[in-house]
């Protein structure tokens, strides 16, 4: 019988379609990663308008600049938007104050950063890593969001209506008033009362609750009701707080969540935070009230005016801040400031059903701020800014004035066109870090990564010899590649822990190569070939390097989950860190391996 061979099958072979797919990967990440080694510069975006003859070319704005000693890097203008580039923030903030004198009401200006790059860089969509407030400087927020306030004022509304109802179904004797901080008392000499506020409550209001015996009973939010309602103006407060932000022009602020009535703001690059700590901290509202000449404390309520005096309102206002979608700074005849206010749909019929029925009379605009007194705690304070009488059927657009002066007046237009928060906030703590504090945490970081690299260059080179080099490319190669995919991952953010993530990585990324290459030497020392250890090496070692780096990144993921701020910038770069370190450890090393020591190989086989 003749025998029959079986073909001899190549070691350590890849096919072609795992070196393209392995090639075309490190490119583009790594051509990612270039615009983060030019960096970034600050500057200022401006859209101006039309009508605006004092901005409306480079050469205008460079001489406006040049007046007050600023020398912007760069100035371009193309569709009427102009982008001045700075090399550092001290310039970008002096521009911001002296162009700002001349931008006008239909202007808007911006500043962040831009990148330096190659423009052939930027025009493929690559940008730079986003840099966190410790490496960039800036201003931090941490706010206190008080949802009890805003339960007790919901609270006072059903007190209110509670009231009304029993006016209008004719039942004496029945005292309903506040108990503790959310709570309804009811005290009623009869059945009938109580019986009255239950029917009310329960069809009117069902997330609220009545219990009680005897005379009294006690109202109060239902407990799963109360997480809805905390979780709801939570997110309410995030949203208005990321639209007053984009308002004043910070285009790489992170707003998130921190606990359960805490909000963390971070604003890279500001270095004068008075103007974002005014409107951030403020909840300032408006509401517009009609009138009274009754004097019943149960339907009316008094609020000062500007000079002091106390006017007379209906409690239940006509209009509030909540439909106002827009709000811009005008003047009168007479050259004052006033506020130009466009309602949304359902604020303008409200609004125009009103007007319509009152014309003659008048109705005040009531402007509204919280804030911390002595103690502590939060309160609530009134002024009427403006009377006027109703001399037509106003609708979706109208104006008011009394607001203050210019300044005072375009404070008010911005946050009502950012909107009213839900519940009033109090900033409770603030840090600012220098640009220059910053430069120095990005240089320290980085110098730190760049000796463990280089010490693990050079043990590796030396213990390993011609497989050390291997492991040295495939070092640098993750490092690259590492940098572009943060680069590309939205919302990822480098901080000062980011980077000793990076440096963690590099151990983590030379310890894949050391599992495989001890591997190999124990295959060598059992007599097999070297094309045979370095397949059966690598096929070994795998296992351990998955159950490893899955086990590491299950506490990344835990970090990322429950963390904040710099916790999570070290979670994303250990956890992205773990990926291309298997990425490069295990198969661009690999396919280094198979391209220098790939044709060896297996004897023949006799069937």
């Amino acid at each position: 019988m003749r025998k029959k061979t079986q073909p001899r099958a190549v070691l350590n072979h890849y096919s072609s379609w795992k070196y393209i797919v392995l090639i075309v990967t490190c490119v583009v990440l790594t051509l990612s990663a270039l615009p983060s080694w030019y960096g970034e510069k600050p500057a200022i975006e401006l859209k101006v308008s039309e009508h605006n003859e004092h901005l409306n070319s480079v050469f205008k704005i460079n001489s406006l600049l040049h007046d007050d000693g600023i020398k912007p890097e760069s100035v371009t203008m193309e569709n009427h938007v102009a982008q001045l580039v700075f090399d550092n923030e001290a310039e970008q903030t002096k521009a911001r104050n002296a162009l700002g004198e001349w931008v006008s009401k239909d202007d808007t200006m911006s500043y962040s950063y831009t990148s330096v790059a190659p423009e052939w860089l930027q025009t493929m969509g690559f940008t730079p890593i986003k840099l966190g407030l410790d490496l960039r400087g800036g201003v931090q927020f941490l706010l206190n969001v008080d949802v009890g306030q805003a339960v007790s004022e919901q609270r006072d509304a059903v007190i209110d209506e509670i009231k009304q109802d029993l006016r209008k179904e004719r039942i004496f004797g029945v005292q309903v008033r506040p108990d503790n901080n959310t709570g309804i008392r009811v005290i009623a000499k009869d059945s009938e009362g109580k019986i009255a506020v239950r029917k009310f409550v329960n069809t009117n209001y069902p997330e609220w609750q009545a219990k009680g015996d005897g005379d009294e009973l006690t109202i109060y939010m239902k407990a799963q009701n109360y997480a809805d309602f905390q979780n709801l103006t939570m997110q309410q407060n995030l949203k208005i707080m990321r639209q007053r932000i984009e308002e004043l022009g910070i285009t790489e602020a992170m707003v998130q969540r921190q606990g359960e009535s805490g909000i963390r703001i971070e604003l890279p690059g500001v270095q004068d935070p008075s103007l974002a700590k005014r409107v951030i901290g403020a909840t300032a509202s408006l509401a517009f009230h009609e009138v009274s000449t009754s004097s019943n404390p149960v339907s009316t309520l008094r609020v000062n005016d500007g000079q002091g005096k106390p006017v007379t309102l209906v409690k239940k206002p006509v209009l509030t801040g909540e439909h106002i979608v827009n709000a811009r700074v005008g003047f009168d005849q007479m050259h004052r400031p006033e506020v130009d206010i466009s309602l949304d749909h359902a604020g303008g019929k409200m609004m125009s059903d009103f007007s319509a029925t009152h014309i003659g009379k008048p109705m005040a605009t009531v402007y509204r701020e919280y804030g911390v007194d002595a103690r502590g705690e939060t309160q609530r304070n009134e002024k009427v800014i403006s009377v006027a009488t109703i001399q037509s059927q106003l609708g979706s657009q109208f104006r008011i004035t009394g607001s203050g002066n210019l300044e005072e007046a375009q404070q008010l237009a911005l946050l009502l066109r950012a909107g009213s928060l839900t519940a009033p906030v109090t900033i409770v703590e603030e840090r600012t870090i220098g640009a220059s504090l910053g430069a120095e945490n990005i240089q320290n970081g980085f110098a730190a990564l760049a000796l463990g690299m280089g010490l693990t260059l050079t043990f590796m080179a030396l213990w390993y010899r011609r497989l050390g080099w291997v492991a040295n490319v495939a070092l640098i190669l993750n490092m690259s590649c590492l940098l572009g995919l943060i680069a590309l991952v939205p919302g990822a953010i480098l901080t000062l822990p980011g980077i000793a993530g990076l440096v963690l990585t590099v151990g983590m990324a030379v310890d894949t190569n050391v599992l495989i290459f001890e591997r190999i030497r124990d295959k060598l020392a059992e007599g097999r070939s070297f094309a045979q250890a370095i397949d059966q090496g690598f096929n070994s070692a795998v296992a351990t390097i998955m159950d490893a780096n899955i086990t590491t990144m299950i506490t990344a993921v835990i970090l990322y989950a429950i963390g904040n701020g710099p916790i999570q910038g070290f979670a994303l770069t250990l956890g992205l860190g773990l990926l291309t370190s298997m990425f490069t450890g295990i198969f661009a090393s690999r396919a280094i391996i198979n391209m220098k020591w790939g044709r060896d190989t297996r004897r023949e086989v006799r069937v």
